[in-house]
């Protein structure tokens, strides 16, 4: 039986993968349900989730490994999972690598921030030195224990040093090990572009976030310019926050506060179909 690593793996090799973000199994079924063949768990919208904070480094290995456990065990697609800095030291990259594979992930996201970091469309972001940050990739891609788990190298060297450090930053991280390299917060199309011909066609992420710093760009396009994931890690955050304002919004006018039943819930997480399991198993011999 193929695992999620290996069929994400092999998406990737194929052509682009759309990963919608999520910080929990509800959003993760979700993103299931609708026919999306991977899952991103963000750490801006498990911040804001989780804890109720922004994305300045504020959650743990063990929020994000928790995490990636009860997703994964909700669903069947690939998780694609971002673990930040790595929580400290090589040492402390070792283990979160190791935590995280163990609990599930199909792929380990992996930045070049100094901690505390922040996220990639904030301001203000500091970066490791490029040897440290390069040898912080080798030893990520050396923790894997199974050789389908994607590594995906992140920097955000174009908001801090220029496109150029970008590149020769994404080139050596490809080089000790990366798998898929992500440059963040792109500000044009010909700034992909450029990226895409300087790293030879390597399998690039591109970060969707609305509002942010990068534009939203036409799938076909980024597929042209070597894109092969594609997330959108704040997407179902921006509806969730949206929907329930308006909800308690009208609660508190007295009115009606959504025209859905409790079925829909009942429906997307399959109660009806637990609680047949319960009959069927308890009238067992």
């Amino acid at each position: 039986m193929v695992g999620p690593a290996a069929t994400l793996r092999a998406a990737i090799g194929d052509g682009l993968v759309r990963a919608p973000g999520c910080a929990d199994p509800l959003a993760a079924l979700l993103i299931q349900q609708a026919g999306f063949p991977a899952a991103y768990l963000s750490g801006f919208a498990l911040s804001a989730t989780l804890l109720g904070v922004p994305d300045l480094g504020l959650i743990s290995l063990d929020d994000i490994a928790g995490a990636v456990r009860r997703i994964t065990a909700a669903v069947t697609i690939p998780v694609i999972a971002d673990i930040d800095t790595g929580f400290g030291g090589p040492l402390n990259v070792r283990r979160t690598v190791v935590e995280v594979e163990a609990a599930g992930a199909a792929a380990v996201q992996i930045e070049d921030q100094l901690s505390p970091k922040r996220c990639g469309h904030f301001e203000d972001k500091v970066i490791f030195d490029i040897d440290e940050a390069v040898a912080r990739v080798r030893v990520a891609a050396e923790a894997r224990r199974s050789s389908d788990t994607v590594l995906v190298a992140r920097t955000d060297a174009v908001a801090v040093e220029g496109i150029d450090a970008a590149i020769e930053r994404a080139r050596r991280f490809r080089d000790v090990g990366a798998d898929v390299l992500f440059v963040e917060a792109l500000e044009t199309v010909e700034q992909l572009e450029r990226v895409s011909e300087a790293l030879d066609g390597a399998p690039l992420l591109y970060n969707a976030v609305e509002g942010g710093r990068s534009p939203l760009i036409a799938v076909d396009v980024l597929a042209e310019h070597g894109v092969r994931i594609l997330i959108h890690p704040v997407t179902l955050l921006l509806e969730s926050i949206r929907a329930q304002q308006v909800a308690l919004a009208a609660l508190r006018e007295g009115g009606a506060a959504t025209d859905q039943s409790i079925m829909l819930a009942r429906d997307v997480i399959a109660a009806d179909a637990a609680m047949a399991f319960h009959a069927r198993a308890s009238t067992l011999p």
